[in-house]
């Protein structure tokens, strides 16, 4: 059985459905889109297969089409890209994988933690306010910054209240996500070896994921919480 990837007629469709971005067109088309979307989920299938060769994934979720527009100001009805996320399993494994599908070289590959809770949040913070030396070793090592460069996200301004303004770390502490992400070319969402990439891309990040979850459920003191 030949391996599935990602196909040029999936860009174009969103290319098109970019320009025609209304219900009317859509309901012309879903038939189209159905077809590409059930070989999109094939391809996401085989990035969750690859994924629980080196790591635990307890499921992956393609996301829906539509957009949700109650609050938001752009009303246009649908997403112009496929993305779908990859949950590691919990409570002992934290950090998720993303994979973002969309013409004119808008696609990537994320991992980390988008939005973490108030209390891991915390947990972090205060881990590297103890000691930021084990983090920094991972995500400066060669290897990790030629696939993830350095972290993105929201970050405060200044210092999270009740930290230090002034502390070493504080370029790590006044981050509110610990993200990398890493772009992609159309021609590279579409060549043969695309899906083997992002795996191995994924599978660089495993220091990161490691620590991260060793710290997320132990105290400050190393006793574990779970």
């Amino acid at each position: 059985m030949a391996t599935p990837k990602f196909s040029k007629d999936i860009l174009d469709f969103f290319n098109k459905l970019e320009h025609h971005n209304d219900r009317d067109w859509f309901n012309d088309h879903k038939k189209e889109f159905k077809t590409l979307e059930a070989k999109a989920k094939e391809a996401y299938k085989f990035i969750y297969e690859s994924l629980n060769t080196h790591d635990l994934v307890d499921e992956f979720k393609l996301f829906r089409i539509y957009r949700d527009v109650r609050f938001s100001k752009n009303k246009l009805p649908y997403k112009t890209y496929f993305g779908g996320s990859f949950k590691r399993k919990k409570p002992e494994l934290r950090g998720g994988y993303y994979v973002h599908i969309q013409p004119n070289n808008k696609s990537f590959i994320a991992t980390g933690f988008w939005e973490p809770n108030k209390e891991d949040l915390l947990r972090i913070r205060r881990e590297f306010e103890q000691d930021d030396q084990e983090i920094r070793a991972i995500i400066n090592d060669n290897t990790f910054k030629s696939v993830w460069g350095k972290f993105v996200g929201d970050e405060l301004k200044t210092a999270p209240r009740d930290f230090d303004k002034d502390h070493p770390a504080i370029d790590l502490i006044r981050k509110k996500q610990y993200i990398f992400t890493k772009n992609y070319t159309d021609k590279e969402v579409i060549s043969d070896d695309f899906l083997n990439d992002v795996n191995t891309s994924f599978k660089t990040i495993r220091p990161f994921f490691d620590y991260m979850s060793d710290v997320l459920t132990t105290n400050l003191n190393g006793e574990t919480i779970i």
